[in-house]
Protein backbone atom coordinates (compact mmCIF):
# COMPACT_ATOMS: atom_id res chain seq x y z
CA UNK A 1 0.00 0.00 0.00
CA UNK A 2 1.24 3.37 -0.90
CA UNK A 3 -0.56 5.64 1.55
CA UNK A 4 0.35 9.27 1.60
CA UNK A 5 1.42 9.54 -2.03
CA UNK A 6 -2.02 9.79 -3.55
CA UNK A 7 -5.07 11.95 -3.25
CA UNK A 8 -8.43 10.57 -2.33
CA UNK A 9 -11.66 11.58 -3.97
CA UNK A 10 -13.84 12.23 -0.91
CA UNK A 11 -17.05 11.37 -2.77
CA UNK A 12 -15.73 8.01 -4.03
CA UNK A 13 -14.22 7.20 -0.65
CA UNK A 14 -17.47 8.12 1.07
CA UNK A 15 -19.38 5.71 -1.16
CA UNK A 16 -16.89 2.92 -0.38
CA UNK A 17 -17.19 3.63 3.34
CA UNK A 18 -20.98 3.64 3.15
CA UNK A 19 -20.94 0.29 1.35
CA UNK A 20 -18.36 -1.32 3.66
CA UNK A 21 -19.27 0.33 6.99
CA UNK A 22 -15.90 -0.19 8.68
CA UNK A 23 -16.09 0.10 12.47
CA UNK A 24 -14.42 -1.26 15.57
CA UNK A 25 -14.81 -5.05 15.47
CA UNK A 26 -16.55 -6.46 18.53
CA UNK A 27 -17.80 -9.90 17.38
CA UNK A 28 -16.62 -12.82 15.26
CA UNK A 29 -19.42 -12.03 12.79
CA UNK A 30 -18.11 -8.48 12.32
CA UNK A 31 -14.58 -9.90 12.08
CA UNK A 32 -15.65 -12.31 9.34
CA UNK A 33 -17.36 -9.46 7.48
CA UNK A 34 -14.22 -7.33 7.56
CA UNK A 35 -12.01 -10.25 6.49
CA UNK A 36 -14.38 -10.81 3.56
CA UNK A 37 -13.96 -7.14 2.60
CA UNK A 38 -10.19 -7.53 2.63
CA UNK A 39 -10.58 -10.61 0.46
CA UNK A 40 -12.64 -8.69 -2.09
CA UNK A 41 -10.09 -5.91 -2.25
CA UNK A 42 -7.16 -8.33 -2.43
CA UNK A 43 -8.71 -10.05 -5.45
CA UNK A 44 -7.54 -7.03 -7.40
CA UNK A 45 -3.85 -6.68 -7.97
CA UNK A 46 -2.41 -4.04 -5.63
CA UNK A 47 -1.57 -1.80 -8.57
CA UNK A 48 -5.18 -1.96 -9.75
CA UNK A 49 -6.61 -0.62 -6.49
CA UNK A 50 -7.86 2.93 -6.63
CA UNK A 51 -6.48 5.34 -4.01
CA UNK A 52 -9.84 5.11 -2.25
CA UNK A 53 -9.72 1.29 -2.22
CA UNK A 54 -6.15 1.38 -0.91
CA UNK A 55 -7.19 3.69 1.92
CA UNK A 56 -10.16 1.46 2.75
CA UNK A 57 -8.00 -1.67 2.69
CA UNK A 58 -5.48 -0.08 5.04
CA UNK A 59 -8.26 0.96 7.43
CA UNK A 60 -9.93 -2.44 7.48
CA UNK A 61 -6.61 -4.23 8.00
CA UNK A 62 -5.93 -2.01 11.04
CA UNK A 63 -9.35 -2.91 12.46
CA UNK A 64 -8.72 -6.64 11.92
CA UNK A 65 -5.25 -6.45 13.47
CA UNK A 66 -6.62 -4.64 16.50
CA UNK A 67 -9.27 -7.34 17.00
CA UNK A 68 -6.67 -10.08 16.57
CA UNK A 69 -4.35 -8.43 19.13
CA UNK A 70 -7.16 -8.08 21.67
CA UNK A 71 -8.64 -11.56 21.25
CA UNK A 72 -5.68 -13.67 20.12
CA UNK A 73 -2.54 -12.20 21.68
CA UNK A 74 0.81 -13.32 20.33
CA UNK A 75 3.09 -15.54 22.30
CA UNK A 76 0.33 -17.69 23.79
CA UNK A 77 -0.58 -19.54 20.63
CA UNK A 78 0.97 -22.84 19.61
CA UNK A 79 -1.37 -23.19 16.62
CA UNK A 80 1.45 -22.57 14.08
CA UNK A 81 3.27 -25.69 15.27
CA UNK A 82 0.09 -27.76 15.06
CA UNK A 83 -0.68 -26.45 11.57
CA UNK A 84 2.88 -27.17 10.42
CA UNK A 85 2.67 -30.68 11.89
CA UNK A 86 -0.64 -31.35 10.10
CA UNK A 87 0.80 -29.96 6.87
CA UNK A 88 3.86 -32.20 7.16
CA UNK A 89 1.72 -35.27 7.80
CA UNK A 90 -0.32 -34.52 4.67
CA UNK A 91 2.67 -33.40 2.59
CA UNK A 92 1.18 -29.93 2.12
CA UNK A 93 2.91 -26.64 1.41
CA UNK A 94 1.85 -23.19 2.62
CA UNK A 95 0.33 -22.45 -0.80
CA UNK A 96 -2.10 -25.34 -0.22
CA UNK A 97 -3.59 -23.29 2.64
CA UNK A 98 -4.01 -19.98 0.81
CA UNK A 99 -7.72 -20.61 0.24
CA UNK A 100 -8.23 -21.53 3.90
CA UNK A 101 -6.53 -18.38 5.18
CA UNK A 102 -7.81 -16.14 2.40
CA UNK A 103 -4.42 -14.98 1.16
CA UNK A 104 -0.74 -15.76 0.89
CA UNK A 105 0.07 -12.99 3.38
CA UNK A 106 -2.28 -14.19 6.12
CA UNK A 107 -1.01 -17.76 5.63
CA UNK A 108 2.54 -16.55 6.16
CA UNK A 109 1.62 -14.46 9.21
CA UNK A 110 -0.18 -17.34 10.95
CA UNK A 111 2.53 -19.90 10.18
CA UNK A 112 5.22 -17.53 11.47
CA UNK A 113 3.25 -16.75 14.64
CA UNK A 114 2.77 -13.08 13.76
CA UNK A 115 -1.02 -13.50 13.63
CA UNK A 116 -3.25 -15.48 15.96
CA UNK A 117 -5.99 -17.91 15.03
CA UNK A 118 -9.50 -16.48 15.29
CA UNK A 119 -12.58 -18.58 15.96
CA UNK A 120 -13.64 -18.38 12.32
CA UNK A 121 -10.17 -19.39 11.15
CA UNK A 122 -10.10 -22.27 13.64
CA UNK A 123 -13.35 -23.52 12.10
CA UNK A 124 -11.88 -23.30 8.59
CA UNK A 125 -8.70 -25.10 9.68
CA UNK A 126 -10.77 -27.77 11.43
CA UNK A 127 -12.78 -28.37 8.27
CA UNK A 128 -9.70 -28.41 6.09
CA UNK A 129 -7.69 -30.81 8.27
CA UNK A 130 -10.75 -32.80 9.45
CA UNK A 131 -10.00 -32.17 13.11
CA UNK A 132 -11.87 -30.39 15.90
CA UNK A 133 -11.55 -26.59 15.52
CA UNK A 134 -11.09 -26.36 19.28
CA UNK A 135 -7.61 -27.86 18.89
CA UNK A 136 -6.41 -24.58 17.41
CA UNK A 137 -8.07 -22.48 20.13
CA UNK A 138 -7.32 -24.59 23.20
CA UNK A 139 -3.63 -24.20 22.48
CA UNK A 140 -3.84 -20.54 23.44
CA UNK A 141 -4.76 -21.29 27.04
Amino acid sequence: MNSGTFTIDAKKYGKLLARTLPMAIKTELEYDRMVAQVGKLMEKAEKELSPEEEALLETVVVLIERYDQEHYPLGSDKAPELIKFLMEQRKLRPRDLWDVFGSKGITSEVLSGKRGVSLSLAKKLGNFFHVAPELFLDLAS
